[in-house]
């Protein structure tokens, strides 16, 4: 007989991670593997431009599931703050899910649970939600935290922002109001 894990809403877990890389074989052939088993991958190919594309798209749909723990401590810090050495910190702030991806390498993409002072440090990285803060108030045990988005993606050098990412829709804009002019009275007209 098996029981079920019961986590308290207050304990610690480990942030959790999932990479997507893709591996080269011996002739112009490659591979998309994932780090989670249960995850179903495409057949070699030897069209590196569908790969990238699917694991891309494979990373995304990780990113979409996933509710960040806000109890989780920070992956990174598991591993000795390893993906930033040459910026000592100490691991502190809420859990914020980011996706590393080196865009010039372009073979590894990994989701990670690391705290708010990590995230900035490591090269590469967006973070791409954030846990809610706690609520005071009692939770039923079980029931998953809220997820923030992450802030909106910042300008480009400028005034200009960034295109949307692909199936994201354009920021709504406000139409302008033309100003208001004060209404005039009629001389007869009383208070």
């Amino acid at each position: 007989m098996t029981t079920a894990y019961s986590e308290s809403p207050t304990e610690r877990i480990p942030g959790r991670s999932w990479t997507v890389r893709i591996t080269g074989h011996g002739s112009r052939a490659a591979s998309v593997t994932c780090s989670t088993a249960a995850c179903r991958m495409p057949p070699r190919s030897e069209d590196l431009a569908a790969l990238r594309t699917f694991a891309a798209a494979h990373a995304a749909a990780h990113a979409k599931v996933a509710t960040i723990n806000p109890n989780a401590y920070c992956h990174c810090g598991s591993q000795r703050c390893g993906a930033h050495p040459h910026a000592k910190t100490s691991c502190a702030g809420a859990v914020v899910m980011i996706l590393r991806h080196d865009p010039i390498v372009r073979r590894v993409w990994s989701l990670e649970e690391v705290c708010e002072t990590c995230a900035p440090l490591i090269p590469n990285a967006t973070v791409i939600a954030r846990a809610a803060r706690p609520n005071r108030t009692t939770k039923r045990p079980g029931t998953p935290a809220a997820q923030v988005p992450a802030p909106a993606r910042p300008g480009i050098a400028g005034g200009f922002s960034s295109a949307p990412a692909e199936g994201d829709s354009a920021p709504a804009r406000r139409p302008r109001r033309a100003p208001q002019r004060p209404r005039r009275r009629s001389p007869g007209q009383g208070r």
